[in-house]
């Protein structure tokens, strides 16, 4: 991305150029390593995206989160899933699933926060479910999932789903959902956000590692 955007400023200057000197070699050159380069680049973007791995996180196992300008120190991990019928006056229409999500940051010097984060659950038939923060509610205080962090610091904060009984291999997908970042990252090659790209889901069902709650 960064070759690219560079060689688009670099081929501006010179279709300028070609244009006010009248040069037909120069602005045929530039249009074709232009054409060239788009091809090619297109070509990996698909190419690493549908060569990607699916990957299925266990507990507090690091997910990175890099965008748009690559600095992968934000990152997120499940530490601890927790099942219950009920919270506080709630009841569950299946079964709660309370995941607990630890948020931190490696920068070495920069505050940094997550942006626009969101949050579901895949099923293995790929059915989608929604946090319900109805029942969050009933929950000790938690932060938010963009708070803002110093160099090394971390913070938990659990999230509530909703599951049918029985539900299998719920996996839960962390991504940022900010519109501009979603567009650009999606024509990053070997970003998880690239067009046609496996994604990285936390496992949700591990029989001994899930604590129960009557």
């Amino acid at each position: 991305m960064a070759m690219t955007i560079g060689g688009l400023l670099v081929g501006g200057i010179l279709l300028i150029i070609s244009l006010y000197t009248k040069k037909t070699w120069l602005r045929n050159f530039v249009l074709g390593g232009a054409v060239v380069w788009s091809v090619f680049y297109v070509a990996m973007l698909i190419g690493f995206s549908l060569t990607s791995q699916k990957k299925e996180l266990a507990l507090k196992e690091t997910k990175e989160f890099c965008g748009f300008y690559l600095d992968c120190h934000m990152h997120t991990a499940v530490t601890n899933v927790r099942k219950a019928k009920t919270i506080g006056n709630k009841t569950a229409n299946g079964e709660f699933y309370i995941v607990k999500v630890k948020v931190s940051s490696n920068a070495k010097a920069a505050t940094l926060g997550l942006t626009t984060v969101d949050t579901h659950v895949v099923d293995a038939r790929g059915q989608t479910y929604y946090r319900d923060k109805e029942a969050e509610l009933a929950l000790a205080p938690q932060p938010d999932f963009e708070q803002r962090i110093s160099p090394v610091e971390s913070f938990e904060k659990e999230i509530v789903f909703d599951l049918p009984e029985a539900t299998e291999n719920p996996r839960l997908n962390i991504r940022e959902a900010h519109g501009i970042d979603r567009v650009i990252e999606a024509v990053l090659v070997d970003d998880e956000d690239s067009v046609f790209h496996r994604r990285a889901y936390f496992k949700l069902e591990d029989r001994e590692q899930t604590a129960f709650l009557k």
